[in-house]
């Protein structure tokens, strides 16, 4: 066993952990940064594969933007967890069934991978334009396709997000700027004219003889 592959099986069992953390911690915060942990090693494994530009997006990216606004807003929001957990082993059964499902389908797919030997030599052509550029035409030459969909399907999401945690509150107060700017100087101000009026003295008598 050689330097590399060590390497590879002490990123791969911590990011193994640290994905196992990730559903299990209790608190959101720690949750969050177990997925750093995540990150991280996931870089790592992808600079032994010699994916360098993979690499540096995942860091940057996730862990130096999105993972960093995930934090802020778990620690701003204040989750009750309790509350969160209330029907977890209620679903657990489900839940343990669609995984194992994904496992096997993930495992059909990538169980060719499993049986070379050697890495495959890179041609002259692929060392001499680079990693970075040689993603880019394959991700827009070959697989031009599958991106699309998966952008959509990622628009999809989104949409179904907003979708779902869109609620109007019913005790917020807000003002509609199409009916501001159709808004005009009689709505807001109404001139009223009245009669003067003259205040009369009052008598003597009526007061019991005080002034």
């Amino acid at each position: 066993m050689n330097t590399t592959t060590a390497l590879f099986y002490v990123f791969s069992a911590v990011l193994l952990f640290a994905a196992f953390r990730v559903i299990t911690a209790r608190t959101a915060v720690y949750a969050a940064l177990y997925l750093v942990l995540a990150f991280f090693t996931a870089a790592c494994v992808w600079m032994l594969l010699k994916a360098e530009f993979l690499a540096i997006a995942l860091v940057l990216v996730y862990v130096g933007a999105v993972m960093v606004l995930f934090l802020f807003v778990v620690m701003m929001l204040d989750i009750d967890v309790a509350e969160v957990r209330e029907g977890f082993w209620r679903h657990f059964p489900l839940a343990a069934l669609v995984g194992v499902v994904i496992a096997l389908e993930m495992a059909a797919v990538l169980l060719g991978g499993f049986n070379l030997t050697e890495a495959p030599a890179a041609s002259a052509a692929a060392l001499k334009l680079g990693n970075t550029k040689m993603l880019g035409i394959e991700i827009y030459t070959i697989y031009v396709y599958p991106l699309q969909i998966a952008a959509v399907l990622l628009l999809v999401a989104i949409i179904a997000a907003i979708a779902l945690t869109l609620r109007r509150r019913k005790d917020s107060k807000f003002i509609s700027p199409s009916q501001q700017v159709r808004v005009r100087k009689s709505d807001r101000l109404r001139v009223v004219k009245l009669a003067p009026t003259v205040e009369t003295p009052r008598s003597p008598h009526a007061t019991g003889g005080r002034p």
